[in-house]
This record gives C-alpha cells, structure tokens and sequence, in this order.
C-alpha cells in the first residue's frame, strides 16, 4: 500500500452521514444473535424475547400486618360500645406479616387493635371487612401475565419482579464486540511507563501516554458493549490492514481505528478501509470531529477515529454509540437540555456544525455560559464542561446573551449551585474550589480566565457572581478600585483581598538569554510571550515599558497571548518563548526562574447583591481560614497578611 497524503472525500453534513451509515447498517430486518443469563447477571442487559411469569406473586393470601386472622362476617357488629370476644384457635388465629392466611379466614385485624383478654379470648372494638389487611394470591403478579416486553433493559427494580414471577435466567441481546486498534508510531501505553520505571513527568518529547482507547472503552461500555483492545500499533499500513482483517474475520461486530483518519501522510484508516471494503463517509462537516472515517468491512462497520481526544469523543458520541444503542434494539439516550445565556459573542465557521464546551452556573434569574478552549486536543475542555452548545452549520455564530440551548453533561442541580468567578487568573483560585468542594457536598467553583477587566464586565452584565481583580492605577500605586468606580459606578460591591502576589518575568532554568529586567524584552533574540489585553498583568508590563522607555512593537511576541499564569510559564518551559510576565507561583510550578518586578494586591470583587449567597458566604469563610492560608503560603510567592480582609466597597467611595 503506497504511502500517501489523504484527501478528503465530500465532506458530509452530520444528519447525512449519520443516514448514509443507518442505512448501510440496516438493523432492522436483523435478528440480534443471544445468550442465556441468569436473572441475578441480567442488571444492564437488554431482553430479546418478552418474559412471563410462572409463578403468582405472592402465591398464597398473605397477612400484611402483625396481629390476628379472621372471618370478617364473624366480626361483624363489634364496636367502642359493645366490644366483641373472639376464641383464640377458633375465631382468631394470631399471625406475623407474610405468613399464610389460615383457612377459613379471610381478614387480619392489626395487633395495636386487640385486647388479650385472657388465653383463650380475645376482644376487638371494630369489624373487619373481607380481605382487610390481606395481601391476596396474585395482587402483584399473577402466573403467566407478561413481566417484560422484548428490547426491555433489565433494572435492579426488574430484578425484583423477575424473582418474585419465577423467573431466574432470561434470554438477553448478545453485547456488541467492540475492538479498538490504537495507531501512531509516537504513542506510548501507559503501563510501559511504570513497567519501565519511566518517569511519566519525564516523558521524551514527541512521545504521547495513549489514552484514547481507555476512554472510548469506557464510553462504550456504558453504552452496553463489550471491548476489546489491540496493543499499539505503528504507523505501518500493512500491520494495520492485518489486524483490522483479523478483527473483521472474527466476532467482531464493531472496530475503531484510532488515529489516522485525517489528511497527514501517516493517516492509513481510510486507505486501510477502501482496500478491504468500502468508505460511506471521509470527512464529517461538525468540530471537533472533521476527520472521522465510516466504512464497513463485510458485514462489520469500521470506524477511522480521530486522533484529537475531543474530536475522538464527539465522533464516538455522534455515530458509533447510535449504532451501539440500534445493535441492542434500544432509543438513543435522551439527553438533557438547558436555556443558557453566553457571556460572550461565540463566533463560529460558517459551514461547520460546532460542539462548542461551556462552563455553566446560575446569576440571578439566568443560566450563564462561558465557553471553554476550542481545541480539538484540549480534553480538559471536556474535563471541565458543564455543557454542550451545537452552533448549526448555517449560523456564524450565537450573540452574547443570546438564549440558547446546551446539552448538560452534569445534573441540572450541579449548575444550579455553581459559585461563577470571571476574571484574573490565580492559583488560589484552583485551592478554593477544591477546598469548597471538601466543606460542600453543594457547591462548587466554576472560574473563567479572561481577564481582569473582562471581570468588571462581567459584573456589570450580571454574568458572574464574583470577579478576580489586579488592577494597578499608575497614577497613585492603588489596585482596583479607580477601574471600579470607571466601569461599575451604579453597582455597589465590595473588595476582599484574596493576597499580595509577586509578579516578575519567568525565564527558563539558569537564565540563558541572561535577561535583567523590561530593557531586554527589545533585543532580537528574546521572543516574549504576553497576557491578553485587559488583563491586570497586561497593564502591570504596559507600565513597566513606559518605565523603562520600551514600545511594545519593539517587543517580539508582544502580539502572542495567553490567558493564565500557567500557559505563560509552560511557554517558556517548552521554548516557544524566552520569557513571560507572571507570578511566583506558577513559576515555581515548573521550576522556572524568576525576576521579581512587583507586589500586587490581588483582589475579589463581589457585588453586594451576591454576598449573602450561600455559596458566597462559604467562599468568604474558607478565604478566612487558617487552612486556606496555609495552602496559599505553601504556594509560595504569596503574601497573607491581609488575606479575607474587605479592603473597600462602594460606600466608601461616598463616605
């Protein structure tokens, strides 16, 4: 197989891709082959014949209370006023809850309501009425009804009526055979790692700890399938073609190809697929996902899988989990929507259906969303999404604040007890919501990096509950509160100092370019790394420019932003950079060093409309902790002296 770069086919609307597939993989005519389970193994499985029951639930007539059985018709004119004796063995049989209903009675007064008169009699104040307090043979099953249709999933609830009906194995739908075959000669199995005593920190560059195939595994067996998995394979077409020919040669019923799909000269899924069968689809019109490869090999569809993990998810969410719930007769799993509200414009590529990652909490009477990194390897924008938005293919994109629907990928409650900070980056912002995770089983802290301004925006809007803030007024030194008075003069808030920070250039280990101070930002051989405009950190080196007689256009890299600390520090660490502006913490973080330029105030400012919140109070009771301190210092670089203090509000600007 001559090696050569792909080109994509006529790339596919997902609707249509997603019929072209159904309709080649038409299931509907298809007996699903079976197996036999007992009952108790059956939890999750899918019924491929409808069951009956063979046995009458109870199969007797049982006492439902504790006390005595009776004839109702011999109780009959019993009353407060003319209690009635009743012999016990002869008119009254004493009985437990459950145990058979001796002949001739038909009743069960309750035990509360008996007076022992002595052994051999007993009185009651109140008639019984036939079948009072009787569970009677057959009240909840009776022999031969139908338990359960076909294509029925069995529940833990299900268990139950199966058992209590006489039934202990059932027919089931065999699990689809899912094989995945991870591909790329720079993959490395996690195991090998430790196995090797390889340091995973220490991992050789150009290498990548394979994960892809864990986690589509996982999602297919949620989804009812069961898995297997091909060791790594290299990016050899040959070695692929011939395990992929086993596969579609054995009980597979679905195989992935990951990696591979796209248009690289080492991508071989879909060469691979057009040798041995047919390619339905190259090339999907969604993002992330663009690259994915349908085909079918015989009978058994093959699927290229993008090598990106998040294109790798949403091509497995949007084709083959469908055609796993279709081989096991079931619906695709509703999924759960919500009206959200952007807290900016998402612009979006005309042609393209997008699968846009969102961070979601409720600010007053609205749902907020925030959308999180765009790329198709980011997986932690999978990590920490709270939702999905779709920006259909016809639209270029969706207005801030306009009402949208996002598919949740947490429980409704979770959004609704989201604490939503936007704005400056820090650190400790990472220790609060872990530590609000730990004090509350309710809440948690959802944070937004898009600068400190873009947080006073933020507020003014009604997008956030609480914004962080590092502001310096180059006019008299102070932090925040003139940007405050500019951007938020008619919204009372207060500030509460989170701590002083030590901000300072970030270079790589022993300094190599031997940079002293802003001066050296202009030489040509220093490529700089920034912080987005609006950003505390930004106007911190705007100042020092100035200071220092710098233009920014004077500055390679200058242009080149990040949106925290810790992507400016790994800049650096990775070369792309030779310094960046940030704090000591993340520095550290990496190992870098650092050139101290300033002490800053960074600072939280909270509306007072906010501040009675539950969640709110919760995060001012942690950020006065001793524990939280503690956590800070350890970080280093920081300063707690007047961590929790409330260093200023609104009032004061009147006082």
């Amino acid at each position: 197989m001559a090696q050569s770069r792909n080109i994509y086919l006529k790339m596919l609307p997902l609707d249509e891709a997603r019929t072209r597939m159904f309709d080649a993989f038409d299931l509907s005519g298809r007996t699903p082959s079976t197996e036999i389970l007992p009952a108790t193994a059956a939890v999750g499985r899918i019924l491929a014949e409808p069951v009956f029951a063979t046995l009458s639930s109870p199969n007797f007539h049982a006492a439902a209370m504790d006390g005595i059985a009776v004839r109702a018709e011999s109780t009959y004119g019993a009353s407060e006023a003319h209690p009635k004796s009743l012999t016990v063995g002869t008119d009254a049989v004493f009985i437990n809850t459950g145990h058979i209903l001796p002949d001739g009675t038909d009743a069960v007064i309750m035990i509360e309501q008996v007076q022992e008169v002595d052994d051999a009699c007993v009185g009651i104040e109140a008639p019984a009425f036939p079948w009072q307090h009787v569970r009677r043979m057959g009240e909840d099953i009776v022999a031969t009804e139908l338990l359960f249709p076909r294509h029925h999933r069995v529940t833990p609830y299900c268990l139950g009526a199966l058992l209590a009906g006489g039934i202990t194995r059932v027919p089931v739908i065999r699990q689809p055979h899912l094989l995945l075959l991870p591909t790329g000669s720079e993959l490395v199995e996690p195991d090998a790692l430790y196995s090797g005593g390889l340091d995973p920190a220490r991992l050789p560059a150009g290498k990548v700890i394979e994960s892809n195939s864990r986690v589509l595994a996982k999602l297919a067996e949620s989804c009812g399938a069961r898995c297997s998995r091909h060791e790594i394979i290299a990016d050899d077409p040959e070695t692929i073609r011939r395990a992929v020919s086993r596969a579609a040669a054995g009980d597979t019923d679905i195989i992935l190809i990951l990696g591979g799909s796209s248009a690289g000269s080492e991508d071989f899924a879909r060469a691979v697929i057009a040798d041995m069968g047919e390619v339905l689809v190259h090339g999907v019109t969604i993002m992330p996902g663009k690259p994915t490869v349908i085909g079918r090999i015989g009978d058994t569809p093959v699927f290229g899988i993008p090598g990106y993990p998040v294109s790798a998810i949403i091509a497995f969410e949007q084709f083959v989990a469908p055609l796993i719930a279709a081989m096991l007769r079931q619906p695709e799993p509703e999924q759960e929507t919500i009206t959200v509200h952007p807290t900016k414009k998402l612009a979006s590529k005309l042609g393209m259906e997008e699968f846009l990652r969102v961070k979601l909490g409720r600010v007053g009477d609205r749902v907020v969303a925030t959308p999180l990194p765009r790329g198709a390897g980011t997986i932690t924008s999978i990590t920490e999404a709270d939702g999905i938005i779709r920006i259909g293919a016809d639209v270029e994109g969706i207005r801030e604040n306009q009402p949208v629907s996002a598919r949740l990928l947490r429980s409704r409650q979770s959004v609704e007890h989201t604490l939503v900070a936007v704005g400056s980056h820090d650190n400790t912002l990472d220790v609060l919501a872990d530590m609000i995770r730990a004090k509350s089983q309710k809440f948690t802290l959802t944070s937004s990096h898009v600068g400190s301004l873009g947080g006073l925006v933020a507020i003014k809007k009604g997008l956030c509950h609480l914004a962080g803030s590092h502001l310096l007024d180059t006019a008299d030194g102070s932090y925040n509160i003139s940007y405050i008075r500019k951007y938020l003069p008619e919204i009372p808030v207060r500030l509460v100092r989170l701590a002083e920070r030590d901000q300072g250039l970030m270079v790589r280990p022993g300094n190599p370019k031997r940079i002293a101070g802003f001066a050296d930002l202009a030489r040509d051989d220093v490529m700089f790394i920034n912080r987005q405009g609006g950003s505390g950190t930004r106007v911190l080196l705007d100042y020092h420019l100035r200071q220092a007689g710098v233009t920014p256009d004077a500055i390679r890299g200058y242009d080149r932003e990040e949106f925290t600390h810790m992507a400016v520090a790994v800049a650096v660490l990775g070369g792309t950079a030779d310094a960046g502006l940030g704090i000591l913490a993340a520095a550290r973080a990496l190992g870098l060093d650092f050139i101290p330029v300033a002490t800053e105030s960074y600072e939280l400012v909270i509306p007072d409309a906010c501040v009675d919140l539950p969640q709110v109070r919760l995060l001012l009771d942690i950020i006065a902790s001793s524990e939280f301190k503690a956590r800070v210092d350890a970080l280093g670089g920081y300063h707690i002296e007047n961590t929790g203090m409330t260093t200023w509000t609104s009032a004061d600007a009147v006082a």
